[in-house]
């Protein structure tokens, strides 16, 4: 099984009524090196600006990007390549995240190669310290820049910690 970091840039709060940006995606393994990159045009005319804007992105700019189901495509493709047996969503925030992943698989894919399932970083690490007051940013490499590459390898450098430091038990394929 493999771990996936995965962030997710968005025009607004859900999927449907607005759309995603961009996304990222990065094998969770020492070399950090099998990463994913795909911006998606929108599928709704709705948008919020102050959350366009996290992501750099105009709006002009956003309506260039590439068609979703062909990045989704793509993405899917990608996890087949890259994940030994069934891969593993992990995310900064999954209840975010996830539910973009999630839909827009579901949507342009036909299905979610994930499952059914994902994994909070942050709740990984406040149960390792025992302390649902703590958080893990601090133990990021990369700069949290709001790229979502940039941001899904920040996630996998503290989740690599998380095992390699402080005994968190799992295996990585």
């Amino acid at each position: 099984m493999s771990y996936i970091m995965v962030d997710v840039e968005s025009d607004g709060p859900i999927p449907h009524k607005y759309s995603m940006v961009c996304f990222g995606a990065i094998v969770v393994e020492p070399s950090l090196s099998r990463t994913f990159y795909g911006k998606t045009k929108p599928i709704s005319d709705l948008w919020i600006p102050e959350a366009l804007a996290v992501s750099g992105f105009s709006r002009e700019e956003h309506l260039t990007f590439n068609d979703p189901k062909e990045v989704m495509e793509r993405f899917a493709q990608w996890i087949g390549q890259n994940s030994a047996g069934r891969p593993r969503f992990v995310s900064d925030n999954n209840g975010y995240d996830w539910q973009f992943i999630n839909f827009y698989l579901h949507w342009f894919v036909g299905q979610n190669l994930f499952g059914h399932s994902s994994t909070n970083l942050g709740s990984l690490y406040k149960g390792l310290v025992k302390d649902d007051f703590q958080n893990f940013k601090h133990l990021r490499r990369t700069s949290h820049t709001h790229h979502p590459v940039d941001d899904a390898k920040g996630n996998a450098e503290a989740m690599l910690h998380l095992k390699d430091q402080m005994g968190l038990k799992i295996k990585l394929d």
